[in-house]
């Protein structure tokens, strides 16, 4: 007797309530493996909104009546290099912009080798920009302007690149967006460390047919308080920011907005205090603009997803990317080969099942004790 015949055998035997058993425990481990993420994209979805503030609704016209050309000249000043060309005469759907280091010009080759090297889906174009500050030395800015004449795909502020900048780095994206590339339909903000799925990113943003404007989508931070550690490097004084919570922001680590959401991120900017993080900042515009964070689970956030091949398919983002392990998942699942419903599937519970491993390997007592000692101050 075969063992194929035997397990025939064994589930032919098994009662109904064994079979009920049987059916609980899929029905558990599925709604623990994906509970999580289908709570948080329900009740963390935007809903409809009716603007009936006065200053929502000033900021909103505002922001469509927006005229950026007779102003090009002087912006185009303010820049050191700002690749203002790169989308002229064209109908972009998605513009990703990756704010990048100055020094780390390897990461930027591997990104155009890699997922930046994707420039179109079924017949829209995609570009992807390097957002950088000038770095401290002019070794260094040489380096920069030689590699914009090799590949221009870079837009540089003139001011230094450090931690405290990286707001500015924000609204110089928003500034040179709605200035210089105001028919790209959408807008992916992302850092250089990430994976980015631009062809499964596009096919989403490709299926919104009923909702294409007020769109700020990715990994919605609930309830994040400001850091009030005065020796921390992210401390922000009670002075600069009052509220006890953030509001609901998308993490900076890769979020999409829609071409309206930069004009009124653009507006609202200059009213907004640029001392909280890049991230916050946009989630404070966003909402002083009328503008909900639409929770997707599909952006990993900061954490890394353990790699599979239908899974990556699948997913936008995945953070922590190292160079070799880009290089060689990028090939991988960019060799055409298509995943079936069952393959993806097993995929996805395959990586979120490592991914929830991985988690579990650094929660170790040392954290318990940070977070209670946290919990207790």
């Amino acid at each position: 007797m075969t063992i194929s015949s035997l397990f025939q055998m064994m589930f032919c035997r098994l009662r109904t309530h064994q079979w009920c058993f049987i059916l609980f425990n899929i029905m558990l481990f599925h709604a623990l493996l994906f509970g999580g993420d289908l709570l948080e994209d329900y009740f963390l979805h935007a809903l409809p909104v009716t603007y009936t503030d006065m200053k929502i609704l000033k900021i909103r016209e505002t922001a469509r009546k927006l005229d950026m050309d007779p102003l090009k000249t002087n912006i185009s000043k303010s820049y050191i290099i700002s690749c203002s060309e790169v989308c002229s005469d064209q109908q972009v759907l998605l513009l990703a912009i990756v704010c990048s280091s100055p020094g780390n010009r390897t990461r930027r080759n591997l990104i155009r080798q890699t997922w930046g090297n994707v420039t179109g889906i079924n017949g829209y174009t995609i570009l992807t920009l390097f957002a950088l500050g000038k770095p401290s030395s002019e070794t260094a800015q040489l380096d920069i302007s030689e590699e914009s004449q090799k590949h221009g795909d870079i837009i540089e502020g003139g001011f230094l690149d450090s931690f405290e900048n990286q707001t500015l780095k924000i609204m110089m994206s928003m500034e040179w967006t709605v200035t210089f590339c105001s028919t790209a339909r959408f807008i992916l903000k992302t850092d250089e460390e990430m994976f980015v799925n631009l062809p499964s990113l596009s096919e989403y943003l490709l299926s919104l047919r009923t909702h294409l404007e007020d769109i700020y989508i990715g990994r919605v931070i609930h309830q994040e308080m400001p850091d009030r550690n005065p020796q921390s490097q992210g401390f922000l004084p009670l002075s600069q920011y009052k509220e006890q919570y953030y509001p609901d922001y998308c993490s900076g680590t890769a979020f999409v907005i829609s071409q309206d959401v930069a004009r009124k991120i653009y507006v609202v900017a200059k009213y907004t205090p640029v001392l909280v993080p890049p991230d916050v900042f946009v989630g404070i515009c966003a909402k002083n603009a009328g503008i909900v964070p639409i929770q997707s689970s599909r952006f990993s956030g900061k954490k890394h997803i353990r790699y599979n091949r239908c899974c990556y398919k699948f997913i936008f983002t995945s953070s922590g990317m190292k160079d070799n392990e880009l290089f060689k998942e990028w090939r991988e699942i960019s060799d055409g080969k298509d995943c079936t419903l069952l393959e993806t599937y097993y995929g996805l519970v395959s990586c979120r099942v490592l991914t929830y491993f991985d988690k579990f390997q650094h929660f170790n007592i040392d954290t318990i004790k940070r977070q209670a000692l946290r919990f207790t101050n």
